[in-house]
């Protein structure tokens, strides 16, 4: 097999193809949040979660194992529901080398829009286990109502 350098020349339509995706993948998992200057992949990691509803309320699961209660936080702005925290391992020991580290650590933040307003006032979140579960009841106004055909 034979390799070929490609020459600077080259029209940057590849390059400028990369960089689009870049920018799609950027906005699609963090849409809105950072911007591709500020966001460190090497210090940020993304939890799972779950989001689904009840006919009075949306409820967010999100699974954070070993991330202590104190170092979560939860925001509620408008629409926006924003989970942020930390988790931090434990320090290496002397006596102990890794062969490989899979566990990720380090600052997470997810921001989810809501589909409808909610009545910031009962919002409720605990953690359990290593799961963080935000109840999110909905305004009395967004409850849902069945609609006859006339």
């Amino acid at each position: 097999m034979k390799l070929a350098k490609i020459p600077q020349t080259t029209p940057t339509v590849f390059n400028d193809l990369r960089e689009e995706a870049d920018r799609i993948m950027d906005r699609f998992l963090f849409p809105g949040i950072f911007s591709p200057t500020t966001r460190s992949r090497e210090d940020m990691w993304l939890p799972t979660l779950d989001f689904s509803e009840t006919e009075k309320d949306y409820l967010v699961r999100l699974e954070a194992p070993g991330v202590a209660k104190e170092d979560v936080e939860v925001n509620l702005d408008g629409q926006n529901l924003t989970l942020r925290g930390e988790r931090i391992s434990a320090k290496e020991r002397k006596d102990e080398r890794f062969f490989w580290r899979e566990r990720e650590e380090g600052h997470f933040l997810r921001t989810i829009k809501l589909p409808t307003p909610v009545d910031g006032s009962k919002v409720a979140a605990s953690m359990n286990h290593g799961i963080l579960t935000v109840r999110l009841p909905k305004s009395a106004s967004t409850t849902s109502t069945h609609i006859p055909v006339k």
